[in-house]
């Protein structure tokens, strides 16, 4: 039995009761927890985004081949499937707050890894480090946020997670960016402080109240399973080509668009490569919180559409020689994601009984990270025979004809409906 009483202005006594001890916790009060929560989820991925404009410098710096920038970012996607499909249901079994302090720690490991990186390498194994805290706190995180917001406001749970995910992305893109152009010591100011939000939100886990009960299964809740139910499977394989589409538009934008500012426009600039970095998850969060009420396929439609005119400008801003025309395209490409991505999973997830959804969501991670990591390292090892500009329009062109199948699909889908 729980039961929680305020004991003073900020923290809280948790009472655990059983047959043998009573165990008594001061933990923080929900606002402050769900405060604490927000900031600690969005240091994750403040620390992701963050590497989009820094692996330029790097390159600058030490001066490796273009293959190895992507491989660089793409690493992450590993880091973050492997954890997602084995650590991503534990905390339903042992609690939010073991998974999470634990994915906090390695997420703390990771910036270390780059706070003193020497060589590509150590980038490299951080990245891989980084993808995995991600991959093993993202479930927890998301439940943790709604769970932990006052009753009645549930969504506002909902928005924190989404707002914290994406855009945590972009900011962290933007301010290593500003960092870059304002500083010589950009890496060093961006983990330094990364460190500390890190320290801070794993403070605020350690001080929640737990809102989970441990329940039996822990061992089995990691192996992973990826099933879909024959109800959700037409919808899947509808939706699937274009999450594919715009999780490659997402790697683009964040793999590759920042080195092109220097390597195709020509242009030497950290904040640039942050903007670059920074536009599409922008962009994707507001509309994702957007076209939250807007019926899904309407939703689906008009991101496969966005997703298309998106990739088509990236490749027209590159032929044209125009940094403008580009980011208008990443940001079009950006309403792709926000619309399509969400309107996929509400497409999918109500075709699902409770105890098929984590089957159903390990589906979705598999092909959105595959997508975001498998291709731009294809991409990379393209640059050196056929060039960069080339290399980046079959890229781009891929996106555009997975767009294009989704959206054949979609209209057999409604028709048959």
């Amino acid at each position: 039995m729980r039961a929680w009483s305020l004991q003073g202005p900020v923290l809280s006594s948790q009472v655990i009761t059983g047959k043998h001890a009573t165990r008594r916790r001061r933990t923080l009060p929900a606002g402050l927890a769900l405060t604490g929560a927000a900031l600690a989820f969005t240091s994750l991925y403040l620390a992701a985004g963050a590497l989009t404009p820094l692996l330029v410098l790097y390159k600058q710096q030490w001066d490796f081949p273009p293959s190895l920038l992507t491989l660089a970012f793409a690493v992450y996607a590993i880091g973050f499937l492997a954890a997602a499909l084995t650590l991503g249901s534990l905390s339903d079994h042992v609690g939010r707050s073991p998974v999470l302090v634990g994915a906090l720690v390695v997420q703390l490991v990771s910036n270390v890894l780059f706070l003193v990186a020497s060589d590509i390498g150590w980038v490299i194994a951080g990245r891989i480090v980084q993808g995995v805290s991600s991959g093993a706190a993202t479930a927890a995180f998301t439940a943790v946020l709604v769970e932990l917001a006052p009753a009645g406001k549930k969504r506002l749970g909902t928005v924190l997670g989404s707002a914290g995910l994406t855009g945590g992305l972009g900011a962290g893109s933007l301010l290593a960016g500003l960092a870059i152009q304002l500083t010589p010591t950009a890496n060093v100011i961006t983990f330094t402080v990364l460190i500390v939000l890190t320290i801070l939100g794993t403070v605020a886990v350690v001080l929640s109240p737990e809102t989970m009960t441990r329940t039996p299964g822990a061992l089995r809740s990691m192996v992973p399973r990826v099933s879909l139910p024959p109800a959700a499977r037409k919808e899947f394989a509808a939706a699937a080509p274009v999450v594919a589409a715009v999780w490659m538009l997402a790697g683009l934008s964040g793999g590759l668009a920042p080195n092109m500012v220097r390597s195709v426009f020509h242009l030497d600039s950290g904040l640039l490569n942050g903007l670059t970095g920074f536009i599409a998850p922008a962009v994707s969060t507001v509309v994702g919180l957007s076209f939250a009420r807007i019926e899904p396929r309407r939703a689906m439609t008009v991101g496969i559409y966005a997703s298309v005119a998106g990739a088509v400008g990236i490749i027209g801003g590159v032929f044209a020689g125009s940094l403008t025309v580009m980011i208008i395209g990443q940001a079009v490409a950006g309403v792709g994601f926000g619309a399509s991505f969400s309107a996929a999973l509400r497409l999918i997830f109500p075709l699902a009984a409770a105890h098929q959804r984590a089957g159903v969501v390990a589906g979705i991670y598999v092909v959105s990270y595959v997508a975001f990591g498998v291709p731009i390292v294809v991409e990379g090892q393209l640059v050196g025979p056929l060039g960069e500009i080339p290399a980046v329009v079959c890229y781009t062109a891929l996106t555009v004809l997975l767009a294009l199948i989704s959206l054949f699909a979609q209209t057999r889908v409604r028709r048959s409906a």
